[in-house]
């Protein structure tokens, strides 16, 4: 076998490498870094995309509070992303609304 069929194989494995196992490996240092961070109080977005606040911990799954007094259990790999708290908006000088426009649909409550 010549030298330049063995330098394409090795040039392979290692374009192989940084394309597709070391960037799996970094997400799964994020997620289990991730998971060790998790706290009550933290509010979080599932891989499944619910919202909820977490409200007990323990090492198999994690209780999220997902509106008041409503809570599902799910595992800890079922946590996509923490969400960060955001800054309060200030409002600006705007003037009073004439009553022509049409108010906010607020959220249906049970």
């Amino acid at each position: 076998m010549d030298p330049s069929g063995l330098l394409l194989i090795a040039a392979a494995g290692v374009a192989f490498y940084f394309l597709i196992i070391r960037p799996q490996k970094n997400r799964q240092r994020q997620q289990a870094e991730l998971m060790r961070n998790l706290q009550p109080g933290t509010e979080v977005m599932t891989t499944a995309g619910m919202f909820g606040t977490i409200a007990v911990v323990t090492d198999d799954q994690i209780s999220l509070e997902v509106s008041p007094g409503v809570f599902v259990r799910v595992v800890p790999q079922a946590i996509g992303k923490v969400i960060e708290p955001s800054a309060p908006v200030e409002e600006a000088d705007e003037p009073a609304s004439t009553g022509d426009a049409e108010p906010e649909p607020k959220p249906p409550v049970d």
